[in-house]
């Protein structure tokens, strides 16, 4: 449940608090709400301004950079660096730590440019390789760049402790993933099944991954939020455009993506609930145009399941208390507490 200003004021108006401890509560809240990431004007702003800068050096790099060449690209990047240090440092010691987060994953997001820079100077880079190609071609030889963001990433994020910085680390994990996939097994053009297989079980370590973390962690702060969505969106990715060539296979699809609703309501990861909606919507999707294309009854079936799961909703808002009593009861401490905490 959200705490508002009014529903503090409905409290003091009932006589439950004073209008003195509404107001000192809601100073209280205010200012700690402010250092969490939310849908807030500020936060907002943070945010975009974050994003448009780090694509301008990332995505939407142009090839007119090519022309600055490998020293001037280097001391470019070099220079954003230190001015996105120097940022960060001002920010945090204002206790801006939002926008302190997003400068600092600035800088990270500056160190394959940085390498690519070095490299290309030091004629590393064969003809026909240029920067951009680092975010949408697939090739083992940006390992080195990788690499090199991860140690950064990993840097900056001992230092300033800002779970932004959390986002260009796994952004670089999955993007290693993909690139010694060719490497690994020997093949520059490696299949797209194989790639599948890599990008699913990837995304499922990173999930796993970003559990032990949210398990660990007793900050407010949200380290695992970052892991979740690139580890969702890999294993979710990779297992959709599986080749399914049995509707037992696909009724398998079905039942993982319904697994993934329900250890997201669990955890209260959005992530997990949205993609696995578009699974089983797909799914359905597969039933409505292939399997029931002729059929009259599988639309008035569907609608009838439709307001059963609806029905399931309300018995479960009448006895949440005790069926979450209940099923808490039979998990481990650990997890029994992430759940309590993340609701």
């Amino acid at each position: 449940m959200q705490v508002t200003r009014g529903l503090l004021s409905e409290a003091a108006d009932k006589g439950l608090i004073s209008p003195q401890q509404s107001d000192a509560l809601w100073q209280f809240l205010r200012e700690r709400g402010e250092q969490r990431p939310g849908f807030r004007p500020t936060h907002i702003l943070y945010y975009l301004g974050g994003m448009l800068a780090i694509g301008a050096m990332t995505l939407f790099m142009t090839l007119g950079w090519e022309r600055f060449g490998g020293w001037g690209i280097l001391a470019i990047s070099l220079i954003y660096a230190v001015a996105g240090l120097w940022a960060t440092e001002v920010l945090r010691a204002r206790r801006l730590h939002i926008p302190a987060g997003v400068t600092a994953a600035f800088v990270v997001v500056l160190t394959p440019l940085a390498v690519y820079g070095l490299q290309d100077a030091l004629g590393w880079w064969a003809e026909g390789f240029v920067y951009r190609e680092y975010h949408t071609r697939i090739n083992w030889r940006w390992v080195f760049m990788e690499l090199s963001t991860l140690a950064v990433g990993v840097i900056l994020l001992w230092r300033y402790r800002a779970p932004f910085l959390v986002m260009p680390v796994a952004v670089t994990l999955w993007y290693i993933s993909m690139d010694l996939t060719p490497f690994l097994f020997g093949t520059e053009d490696s299949s797209w099944v194989l790639r599948r297989y890599v990008s699913m079980w990837f995304g499922l370590v990173i999930v796993l991954f970003a559990f032990w973390v949210d398990i660990r962690n007793r900050d407010q702060r949200d380290y695992a939020f970052w892991l979740y969505v690139f580890g969702v969106v890999a294993f979710w990715t990779g297992l959709s455009m599986m080749d399914s060539d049995s509707e037992l296979s696909r009724l398998l699809y079905l039942g993982i993506n319904l697994v993934m609703i329900a250890v997201g309501a669990m955890l209260a990861r959005r992530v997990f609930v949205v993609f696995g909606a578009l699974g089983a919507a797909g799914y359905l999707g597969h039933l409505a145009y292939d399997v029931f294309e002729d059929s009259m009854l599988f639309p008035f079936v569907l609608t009838f399941l439709g307001f059963g799961v609806i029905y399931l909703g309300i018995l479960w808002q009448r006895h949440e208390d005790s069926i979450s009593r209940r099923l808490r009861s039979v998990l481990p401490a650990e997890i029994r507490l992430l759940i309590e905490r993340r609701h």
